[in-house]
């Protein structure tokens, strides 16, 4: 019986907001001169993966939560009009693997609330607008038997302007079918309009 690698991000993501920060501070960064003669420079802030015990009680299954945030800038001239795509989302490394597939899927429900009043009745609730909901995604890779290493971006948004940021808050995910520990590895990168990109990586998180 053929077992599969499976792997479920589940996110909750806003954009141009602040999350709590259970590892506060500047990760990492990487900048870069693109073809304009702009500085882009992209940042991950506050990382933290917390490993937790499977919930399916499966030695094969590894679980965890993620809350973080990545923020772009871009200086030099033109920056007031630059366009382009931030992402988020893992390297993943599989030491070994019980079957020859990876899918990764996510969504990213989000709700405006437009100038509310949430002090009393009824607390904001006519003033919601259109739900800011960025469209789930699935990805599937062929890893083989493994061991083997894939890179995921887990959710992309436009950007314009010289600065700005996503934050995720408590986004799920499980890989099982991996034999042995599985690292993660979370980058966030921009991506100019014009094809330029620069990404950043974090430090490895054992999810052992």
């Amino acid at each position: 019986m053929t077992r599969m690698l499976i792997a479920v991000v589940l996110a909750v993501a806003g954009l141009f907001t602040a999350v709590p920060a259970a590892h506060a501070g500047l990760d990492d960064e990487l900048s870069m001169i693109d073809e304009q003669n702009r500085k882009l420079t992209i940042q991950q802030w506050d990382t933290f993966l917390n490993g937790v015990a499977p919930l399916d009680r499966n030695r094969l299954t590894r679980e965890w939560f993620h809350s973080g945030k990545a923020q772009y800038l871009v200086e030099g001239p033109g920056a007031e009009e630059f366009e382009g795509t931030l992402e988020l989302g893992y390297q993943i490394g599989f030491p070994w693997s019980l079957g020859v597939g990876v899918n990764f899927s996510y969504t990213t429900p989000n709700i405006l609330l437009d100038e509310a009043d949430i002090t009393g009745p009824p607390f904001g609730l006519d003033s919601v607008i259109t739900p800011n909901l960025f469209p789930g995604v699935s990805i599937s890779a062929d890893l083989g038997n493994g061991p083997g290493i894939q890179e995921v971006a887990t959710f992309s948004v436009d950007v314009a302007g010289p600065s700005g940021k996503v934050a995720v808050s408590n986004a799920h995910g499980t890989v099982t079918g991996a034999a042995g520990g599985v690292l993660l590895r979370p980058f966030a990168r921009l991506i100019a309009s014009t094809g330029d990109s620069v990404t950043t990586y974090g430090e490895p998180w054992n999810m052992n």
